[in-house]
């Protein structure tokens, strides 16, 4: 029986003896905490989630970047999605079970020692403290009302006195490393179950989230299915100066039967926030424009956006000015506002145009009514985010808590003398004024207090 409970106990020794000491060393930690930094900046640095012709473009072999960078290094070892790779993952792992071991093997112990108090009984023991004193005669209650006065908490025992205060300062570590283990797990289940979208929608059309550019792997269920978008309206002020200001975008949410459940206009950095997803106003563009052919119902010609080599975004649409097809302009804009140039088949500028304005081309009145712009969406999902801003909140809290200094004071009347001491773990000159100043008061008292013993005497004998 005995050498099977051996057996069975083996496994736990072997942990708190061999493991535990490993994973709570802070060389450990610090090293993981450094990994963790190095391959999040290289997540920020090289582009992620983009197609394998972006990396083979940007990072190719010959020649590669510092020398061993190229696009099939990127791809092999994950720095694509660095965020979600098995190795990313089991350093937060193990850079937390170095936290969770820290804090019960070194903060949890401390914190118990902290809050345990034992009373000095000899005046040699007062020798070890690094601030000490001994006053000839004082009282032990005058002592006590002046660490009150200092909010300690004391503890008396006949003739010896304890106190301290601070104790929160103890607890401020711990804190950190709960925080710090929250932030982990958040970031965690977002990069898991969370997802990244682009859509570029038309003005007044109705649109489901389907181009997911990035997405975790177990994102599915968050992705919307039983409630869709509408694109009610898009616009785009400009300055005096004919610039861009901003450009908003007037957005409705629809329930599984196209009812309204929830709207808002979004401008960049004034997000549409539902049921977890975040709709994020990122782009534009030119999608179609509505033109009248002397006095046809109205048509709505799509515009692409053409090839400048850099120089500038232009959109372009064709119009046909004969029934057959067989003759037409091209129409060139670059905003929602400015002039359109139209140009004949054989490449010359005829004329201009503006929206609401009409010309003659070809012998056919062209009359542009409006330009349809696209609100380009960044679209969101992070189920991790409020555990991450919930542990950055206590993280804050528990760095100014740990700032607080943990101070104790032994008192002991013994022999006609009363020994005072104490020590902290940090402000040590500010402790010290404190002792200073409570020793300076209780040799007053003992001053007031003999000097009225005096007075006693003498009326006593007169």
């Amino acid at each position: 029986m005995t050498s099977e409970s051996n057996w069975t106990n083996a496994p736990q020794r072997f942990f708190k003896r061999e493991i535990l000491p490993v994973l709570a060393d802070l060389r450990l930690a610090i090293i993981l905490l450094l990994a963790i930094a190095f391959f999040s900046i290289s997540g920020t640095v090289i582009e992620q989630g983009q197609s394998v012709e972006f990396y083979q473009s940007n990072y190719p072999e010959h020649p590669a970047l510092f020398g061993f960078l190229t696009w099939k290094v990127v791809l092999i070892s994950g720095l694509d999605h660095v965020y979600r790779t098995w190795w990313f993952l089991s350093i937060l792992i193990l850079f937390g079970s170095s936290l969770t071991a820290c804090t019960f093997t070194r903060q949890f112990p401390a914190l118990k020692a902290a809050r345990r108090w034992k009373f000095y009984e000899e005046p040699k023991q007062f020798e070890k403290l690094a601030l000490s004193a001994e006053l000839e005669t004082s009282s032990l209650s005058s002592l006590e009302e002046l660490l009150q006065q200092k909010n300690y908490r004391i503890f008396r025992e006949g003739e010896k006195v304890y106190a301290r205060k601070g104790i929160i300062g103890k607890i401020g570590p711990i804190i950190v490393h709960a925080s710090m283990l929250i932030i982990l797990a958040g970031s965690m289940l977002g990069s898991m179950t969370g997802f990244m979208a682009q859509e570029m929608v038309p003005s007044g059309e109705t649109f489901r989230v389907q181009n997911i550019t990035d997405a975790g792997p177990w994102a599915v269920p968050q992705i919307p299915k039983d409630w869709s978008m509408r694109v009610n309206r898009f616009w785009i002020d400009y300055s005096p100066s004919g610039a861009i200001d901003q450009f908003y975008s007037d957005l409705s949410v629809l329930d599984k039967t196209g009812q309204e459940v929830d709207r808002k206009t979004i401008h960049v950095n004034e997000p549409l926030r539902y049921r977890g997803v975040t709709f994020y106003q990122a782009d534009w563009a030119l999608a179609a424009v509505r033109v009248r052919l002397n006095k046809s119902p109205v048509l709505q010609l799509p515009m692409a956006q053409l090839d400048t080599q850099g120089k500038g975004r232009i959109w372009g649409a064709w119009i046909p000015t004969k029934p057959d097809l067989s003759a037409g302009v091209s129409l060139l804009a670059k905003d929602l506002q400015g002039t359109m140039l139209i140009y004949g088949t054989d490449g010359k500028l005829l004329t201009t145009v503006r929206a609401g304005t009409a010309v003659e081309v070809n012998g056919v009145k062209l009359a542009i009514d409006e330009v349809v712009g696209s609100t380009g969406l960044q679209i969101k999902a992070d189920p991790g985010i409020p555990l991450v801003y919930t542990g950055f909140g206590l993280l804050m809290l528990s760095v100014m808590m740990s700032y607080l200094s943990h101070s104790q004071i032994w008192a002991l009347e013994k022999n006609g003398k009363l020994y005072v001491g104490g020590r902290t773990n940090r402000a040590q000159v500010i402790f010290e004024r404190e002792v200073v100043e409570i020793l300076d008061k209780l040799a007053e008292l003992k001053i007031d207090d003999e000097t009225a013993i005096s007075e006693t005497s003498l009326a006593n004998q007169n």
